[in-house]
């Protein structure tokens, strides 16, 4: 599938990977809506890359119909949606202070990262599964997981509860939507430069990037939207998770 004939939806699109990824698009000749939270920073970025911004918190799922219907009338039907709208927030299992982590840090991060990844991923399905083929197949569906859905760290049960969701939804919603030439797939990102690492400074970025065996540092987010755009353009590539290893630790 190239590039330059589609439109396509990326959550998360204003910020981190989901910018690069957008830009990334954008500069291949897609048509891209950029949907994120409401800001004039969202909608200058959109607006800047020749795209169209649609406000969504995929948290709230009553609104995703709206903000697809959005996209499709600006660019027509979509033919991917990558799904890069995740937050991480730390809090151990049992705190310092001896009480459970705290219920608003686990349901907003599954709201986030694995409700709204599900509920964008069928719900973008359906249309697509309506439309007719480009060549062999329909389009395809991207979702960002993490590294720490195999291998997460102190402070990040929720977190990674919700990414190894991602990760274990992708073969099943493969398999499903295969009869509709749709395809999904899943990258696992280590440690990029992203607003997750922003509140570190440069001797901490360098501590965090000083994990990862080769290359030894942090990861760029132009690379990730490299590896979105080759995705793409594969065919073969479906119902597998790319680990980008990032922080993880070599045995």
């Amino acid at each position: 599938m190239e590039i330059s004939e589609i439109a396509a939806v990326v959550t998360g699109g204003a910020s981190g990977l989901g910018r690069a990824t957008a830009m990334m698009l954008a500069a291949a000749g897609g048509r891209v809506a950029v949907l994120d939270l409401e800001s004039e920073q969202a909608r200058h970025f959109a607006d800047s890359i020749g795209g169209v911004f649609v406000p969504l918190d995929v948290s709230q799922t009553g609104a995703i119909d709206d903000a697809l219907a959005a996209a499709e009338k600006a660019h027509g039907i979509a033919r991917v949606l990558v799904n890069c709208a995740g937050i991480s927030l730390v809090a151990k299992t049992v705190g310092d202070d001896g009480r459970p982590c705290p219920s608003d840090v686990i349901t907003r991060q599954i709201a986030i990262n694995l409700t709204g990844t599900i509920e964008m991923l069928t719900r973008f399905a359906a249309r697509l599964a309506i439309a007719e083929p480009v060549g062999e197949e329909r389009g395809i569906i991207i979702n960002v997981a993490s590294i720490a859905g195999f291998d997460g760290p102190s402070g990040q049960l929720a977190y990674a509860a919700s990414k190894g969701g991602v990760i274990s939804l992708t073969l099943p919603a493969a398999r499903d939507l295969a009869p509709h030439r749709i395809r999904v797939m899943t990258i696992a990102p280590g440690m990029y430069e992203t607003n997750m690492v922003a509140m570190l400074d440069e001797a901490g970025k360098a501590r965090l990037g000083g994990q990862v065996p080769f290359p030894n540092r942090l990861g760029n987010p132009d690379e990730f939207a490299d590896l979105v755009g080759s995705i793409i353009r594969n065919p073969m590539l479906n119902g597998s998770v790319i680990r980008i290893d990032g922080a993880h630790r070599l045995p």
